[in-house]
């Protein structure tokens, strides 16, 4: 019995067509002070580690993926990803992450021309991210796609050419620059605007986080309600 709709293929067909050449990086080197400190990623939410639902969407979409994270990488051993640290000094927040996404791309997948980051607490995102942000970037090889839902844009989750990462490296090192925008506004960059979906006439932000213990019951809530 074939269970895939028109819909579903269309979405497999598009999200293949990008894979090869796409690294999706998991970023989660947050300090999660809000969450109580430690890996929230690896709270349980609807019955699995919200680090399992973020990789179960972000899989399909690419060729190859990593986890970004510090310290003892044998905590995230049971997922069956590959796990990068910072490839600088210090908590340099998301920079480096992406920046270590890059490096590892570089060392691993030779032929992908971007790398994919998401955050490790945003279980819901898009299941089209890399497809829209790859169309929006088109073929130049230095433009930059964010996110961005509402009149919010996402800076985490981002699609970054690889041959940016010795002026990101450079940036983060030399300047010692940790705002986002601050380096994506160097360089040619678009934003690309994604719709929630809509549980009981109320659209979802595709890109809700978890922050709190409250945003965790609201998460459970949508797991609930929204497909896996």
């Amino acid at each position: 019995m074939n269970n895939v709709t028109g819909h579903d293929e269309t979405l497999l067909n598009d999200n293949a067509r990008w894979a090869s050449l796409t690294v999706g990086c998991v970023l989660a080197g947050g300090l999660s002070r809000r969450m109580g400190g430690g890996d929230k990623s690896l709270r349980d939410l609807g019955g699995q580690p919200m680090l399992a639902r973020v990789l179960d969407r972000l899989k399909p979409q690419v060729g190859e993926f990593v986890i970004n994270a510090n310290g003892d990488p044998d905590r995230f051993a049971a997922f069956g990803a590959p796990v990068t640290p910072d490839p600088v000094p210090g908590f340099a927040g998301p920079l480096a992450g992406v920046l270590a996404g890059m490096r590892w791309a570089e060392r691993h997948a030779p032929k992908a021309r971007w790398v994919v980051t998401v955050a490790t607490d945003t279980p819901f995102f898009p299941a089209n991210l890399v497809t829209r942000l790859v169309g929006a970037a088109g073929h130049h090889e230095t433009m930059i796609a964010l996110a961005k839902s509402g009149d919010r844009v996402h800076p985490v989750f981002g699609l970054w050419p690889v041959a940016l990462a010795d002026d990101l490296e450079a940036a983060i090192r030399d300047e010692e620059l940790r705002k986002v925008l601050v380096w994506v506004h160097r360089h040619p960059h678009v934003e690309v605007i994604f719709s929630g979906p809509v549980i009981d006439g109320t659209e979802i932000d595709p890109f809700f986080n978890v922050n709190t213990p409250e945003d965790m019951e609201v998460a459970e809530a949508l797991a609930e309600e929204l497909p896996a």
